[in-house]
């Protein structure tokens, strides 16, 4: 990718210039759902969304492997494009990393560290990671945020339509779409404060450390701050190279990932809402490590009880009792919407109906499609029994959708239900 070491466009005028034209030039028409072009087309559009950073590269990101979002003839060179902006978005310079370092804990890095390495080994959207070791030896991965980052996430949280389409990405509605945007700026925001990020991993960690399929990364708090983060170095398997393992290998790492998601959303009450391949590691044994906590939801514990109801009976087949517990989950009262709303949640819950089931692409584009057309269809009802969907369902279906597409890749068959049986309580 290009655009090592260039200026992020902070203010939010030169932001909406240069995304008007990434559209105009690039063909990053392609997240307006207009008609695509060529390889080129999809290639430039990464690296200018991989430039711009801040959301306008979550976007990117999220279009590039939630299956359902670019149309099917468009998305093959489009992903292809978009995995290089997941693996490896424009890195900022040395010379400015350091100065945040230093600025950050206070000391100079040849003190803070024993190695260094000016070379990032990733770069996202908000920071890029260092490979490091600390004075007692510990080798570490040190999360540092893209100078000037900031401005230009605040540039685009201020940018209505591209906020509308980030939404638009996992099937949210306009018509609910003020609520949902306070939702997405307030957990944005937050991705910027590694401090709160720590802290959740830090939580993340204590409640999986019984957990022997399920790896979360150590946090260093002395080298860390509000914009740098360190945390133990993981050694593993990439997303590319695990989908190319034996059948039982991608089959265990399918498990450990499905223990983490629901076993941290339904008894932890949090869920990592940045489900993206790059945020894993695979390692032997069937071992997930999970990295990345900068966008975690919170789960209050009237929404673990409904949603470990309706868990719960999909998991042990009981159709009767996962309508009536997703009609309380969702708020439902009958009528056009509450049909559409349950078919749909029965087609959600398919893994665990169905299981032994196997994820495919085609299944979770069909799913995002599915949601897309609940609240516009209903509306056209004139019922009244449209209800808007619960506060926290855009980072949700970032999470499910997402999640699903990244087992999808994996293509291997799994008993989701007697996962779900294992650690959920009895009712």
């Amino acid at each position: 990718m290009s655009g090592k070491g260039r200026k992020i466009p902070g203010s939010r005028l030169g932001r909406l210039a240069r995304l008007a034209s990434v559209s105009a030039r690039t063909g990053a028409n392609m997240l307006l759902n207009r008609e695509a072009a060529t390889e080129e087309v999809a290639r430039k559009a990464a690296e200018a969304l991989g430039t711009l950073r801040g959301v306008a590269a979550k976007v990117g990101q999220m279009a590039g492997y939630v299956d359902g979002v670019i149309p099917e003839g468009q998305r093959d060179a489009y992903e292809k494009w978009m995995q290089k902006l997941l693996a490896a978005a424009p890195a900022s310079s040395p010379a400015a990393i350091r100065r945040l370092v230093e600025e950050e804990l206070g000391a100079p890095i040849d003190q803070l560290f024993v190695e260094w390495s000016e070379t990032p080994i990733a770069s996202a959207s908000i920071g890029q990671v260092h490979r490091a070791r600390l004075p007692d030896g510990q080798e570490v991965a040190v999360k540092v945020q893209h100078p000037g980052v900031a401005r230009a996430v605040e540039s685009d949280l201020q940018n209505a339509g591209l906020l509308e389409r980030t939404v638009a990405v996992v099937g949210g509605s306009k018509l609910e779409s003020r609520r949902i945007l306070e939702e997405v700026r307030t957990r944005f925001r937050e991705e910027l404060d590694y401090q709160i990020e720590a802290s959740r991993q830090q939580r993340f960690a204590d409640f999986f450390r019984d957990d022997p399929q399920v790896v979360v990364p150590a946090i260093h708090p002395r080298h860390s701050g509000r914009r740098v983060l360190t945390s133990q170095f993981i050694r593993g398997y990439s997303f590319d190279e695990a989908r190319s393992a034996p059948e039982a290998e991608r089959a265990a790492w399918a498990r450990a990932m499905w223990r983490f998601v629901y076993r941290g959303t339904l008894v932890g009450g949090m869920f990592n809402a940045d489900p993206h391949p790059g945020n894993y590691f695979f390692l032997p044994s069937g071992q997930v490590a999970f990295i990345d906590f900068g966008c975690v939801q919170p789960v209050t514990p009237e929404r673990r009880r409904l949603g470990s109801a309706t868990h719960r009976a999909a998991s042990t087949g009981d159709r009767r009792e996962f309508e009536r517990a997703g009609r309380e989950m969702l708020g439902l009262r009958g009528g056009a919407h509450e049909r559409r709303a349950l078919a749909y949640l029965h087609e959600a819950f398919r893994p665990q109906f169905d299981s032994p089931f196997r994820m495919t692409r085609s299944y979770v584009a069909a799913l995002v499609d599915q949601f897309r057309q609940i609240a516009t269809a209903s509306i056209r009802e004139r019922d009244g029994s449209f209800v808007s969907f619960p506060p926290g369902v855009f980072f949700l279906n970032r999470l499910q959708f997402g999640f699903y597409s990244v087992l999808a890749r994996l293509d291997v068959e799994v008993d989701y239900a007697a996962i779900e049986r294992d650690f959920l309580p009895p009712a």
